[in-house]
């Protein structure tokens, strides 16, 4: 696993949607289902990894644009090194040109696996075990992921992700981490 960076979500509430009794709330990468802090790619201060090198950046923006962040929660995420297309898996990296200096946390805790897709290639697009509902039929934990790499990467090698939103796809480790 890579680390990628930061990100900050304001609400991580269960969809309604969502039927599947296990899940408490949804910790996804993706914003489609947990909203983040900021409308944050105008204003080009992520890294290559369309995430954050640090929570000290993120504060930064929140306090240019009067945005709260007392209550939103903050999280780490390092990435698997490949990316599935659908039919293999193939290296990634960050994107040339961008700066990606990722501060490692003091402190984190492992909250499970997100799969993430990135059609265009650049920023988290869909968490399909939330935005597709696949955690109603998909085995995962109270935060909407799985509890494992293995498990995330035997659903994708099984095909369980074909169909419900364009690949590349991506495995993430979400931690939870204390903000300084």
């Amino acid at each position: 696993m890579i680390p990628v960076g930061y990100m900050a979500k304001i609400s991580c509430k269960k969809p309604d949607f969502l039927q599947a009794e296990s899940i408490v709330d949804v910790y996804s990468v993706s914003s489609c289902v947990n909203e983040e802090f900021a409308d944050y790619i105008g204003l080009w201060r992520h890294n290559g990894y369309w995430l954050f090198d640090s929570p000290r950046i993120i504060r930064e923006i929140a306090e240019e644009k009067s945005i709260d962040v007392k209550d939103s929660l903050l999280f780490y995420y390092e990435a698997y090194e490949k990316e599935f297309t659908g039919e293999a898996w193939r290296q990634f990296a960050p994107e040339a040109g961008m700066a990606t200096k990722i501060e490692k946390p003091a402190e984190k805790r492992l909250e499970g696996f997100d799969v993430v897709t990135f059609f265009a290639g650049n920023s988290p697009e869909c968490s399909p075990l939330s935005c597709n509902s696949l955690a109603d039929t998909l085995s995962s934990n109270k935060h909407c992921l799985f509890d494992s790499f293995e498990m995330a990467k035997s659903h994708l090698d099984a095909g369980d992700f074909i169909g419900c939103e364009h690949g590349p796809y991506r495995i993430f480790a979400v931690y939870s981490v204390p903000w300084p």
